[in-house]
């Protein structure tokens, strides 16, 4: 296990690296890039899509409207920004907030799995069809909202953008029952990490809940 002041000083390095980062042309067009924010010793990480107008701005994730809809999402099952981390896939607003593109999530992605193994969260929460492809290609986020699968010792629960609430407001019920499940999975996820070093790798990955 990484040591405490280790985890600081990568998540740090990140950040920096995120914030001069060339690796792709949003580059160009961005105001600010925004690695994410949190603390580290958390068990959950979200994961958004790419940083909006107001992120780009003040180099923060999800602080404009749908950053709004994700800290009541979060008070409703008594969290908050100071006990999670909250990234993006992509780290700088692709022009007019069209979607990323895939060579832009490529050239985010050794940010994200630096950030991810260093946090070492026991459950990750994917915001939108772009996050949850990384571990649910090919899916339909229709489909598989809010049902949580195992990666090893890992789970991860796909879940609808907040965005989407505000552009198609029938999905707002169903985005606060999603998450409503949040920390029954939690908890099953934290007793399922103890017992893991008791069974075979193989035993526990992809199970389902």
């Amino acid at each position: 296990m990484i040591v405490q002041e280790e985890r600081i000083r990568i998540m740090d390095e990140v950040a920096n690296l995120v914030r001069s980062c060339g690796r792709c042309e949003l580059c160009r067009g961005r105001t600010l890039a925004v690695p994410g924010q949190g603390i580290i010793d958390t068990d959950i990480v979200l994961i958004g899509e790419a940083p909006g107008h107001n992120e780009d701005q003040q180099g923060l994730p999800f602080i404009g409207a749908s950053g709004q809809f994700l800290n009541e999402l979060l008070i409703s099952i008594g969290l908050d920004r100071q006990t999670v981390f909250i990234t993006n896939v992509v780290k700088c607003r692709p022009p007019g907030n069209r979607d990323p593109l895939p060579d832009e999530i490529a050239a985010c992605q050794p940010y994200l799995d630096t950030q991810i193994d260093t946090i070492d969260p026991t459950l990750v929460v994917t915001l939108g069809r772009y996050s949850m492809g990384r571990w649910f290609p090919n899916e339909r986020i229709s489909r598989i909202h809010g049902q949580p699968k195992s990666f090893g010792q890992r789970v991860v629960v796909p879940m609808y953008h907040p965005a989407a609430a505000l552009h198609q407001g029938s999905l707002r019920a169903t985005i606060e029952a999603d998450f409503q499940r949040l920390p029954r999975f939690l908890a099953k996820a934290r007793e399922r990490k103890l017992a893991a070093a008791e069974l075979p790798e193989s035993t526990a990955q992809g199970r389902l809940f």
